[in-house]
């Protein structure tokens, strides 16, 4: 009989080492610009325990927006205790991936920001107002309110000519403040695969190239991390895909009646009543 290698018979789970939290949705709501959050109940208080017990976690956003170095200690200034390297994107994943694959020149569909951590490793980024844009190695789409048909037709030619596609995130909408936003590297990477039937690479959750990032960030298997989101094709995905500890919050875009609703694959192995019952399982002491 093949043993079940996340929940027992007796309905325990395996020990959790350390923790991979969502930011929207799980720890904070921000408002539909991105500039302004509002912290949920209980996660000032659970990181802080958290670090007092030496207990390992990173944050790993979707959002592309703003660099670790200028979001972080927005975040601290709220009270949550989340140091710029315990930050990560999509695009900390990406710079991590695309040297290894043989990535120098990247077009970049989106802010500023959302090629920084690339160019921190020396990849050199382009963006369609410069020229040579057609001569890259890939394109990575993130966080581009602004983008129009130009910037779809400067990625397509790129990709015409040989370039990889790399998406930041495959999520159609997230949830803030004032309710659902649409994912806007989801809607442009549609409009460019449709153009070029292009394969793409995605760097953001639900990918285990981002869970293989974390485990290496935080030093522990894979299997021993424990997942906290509040999106059932998003970090639920994930964990069950790595062989990882899913928990879903309720704060977000899912309701406690939701997510037993969703099948296997997309289920968490335990929804939270509150974060602090984090504490409870083993490995977190």
């Amino acid at each position: 009989m093949k043993k079940r290698s996340q929940d027992s018979r007796n309905g325990r789970l395996k020990p959790v080492e350390g923790l991979l939290f969502d930011l929207d949705g799980t720890l904070v709501l921000s408002d539909r610009s991105l500039s302004g959050y509002q912290v949920l109940p209980g996660a000032v208080e659970l990181l802080n325990n958290l670090k007092a017990r030496g207990v390992p976690f990173v944050v790993l956003t979707n959002g592309t927006n703003y660099p670790a170095s200028e979001q972080a200690p927005k975040l601290r200034a709220l009270g949550l205790p989340i140091s710029d390297d315990a930050l990560l994107t999509p695009s900390s994943v990406a710079a991590d991936l695309m040297p290894r694959r043989g990535v120098k020149r990247v077009l970049v569909l989106g802010t500023p920001g959302v090629g920084h951590a690339l160019a921190q490793t020396g990849i050199q980024t382009v963006f369609t107002r410069d020229h040579g844009t057609e001569q890259v190695d890939a394109v990575y789409i993130g966080w581009y309110p602004d983008c129009g048909m130009k910037d779809i037709e400067a990625a397509a030619k790129a990709i015409w000519n040989g370039a990889e596609l790399y998406v930041a995130s495959d999520v159609p909408f997230f949830a803030t403040a004032g309710g659902k936003s649409m994912g806007y590297s989801y809607a442009i990477s549609a409009a460019v695969r449709r153009v070029t039937n292009a394969p793409m690479i995605l760097t953001g959750k639900p990918s285990l190239h981002a869970l293989r990032f974390v485990a290496k960030k935080l030093g522990i298997p894979m299997r021993r991390i424990g997942v906290v989101g509040d999106d059932p094709l998003v970090e639920m995905i994930m964990a069950r895909r790595g062989g990882a500890v899913g928990f879903g919050v309720t704060t977000g875009i899912t309701k406690a009646s939701d997510w037993m609703k969703q099948p296997p694959g997309r289920r968490p192995h335990r929804v939270l009543r509150g974060l602090d019952e984090i504490l409870r399982f083993r490995g977190i002491s």
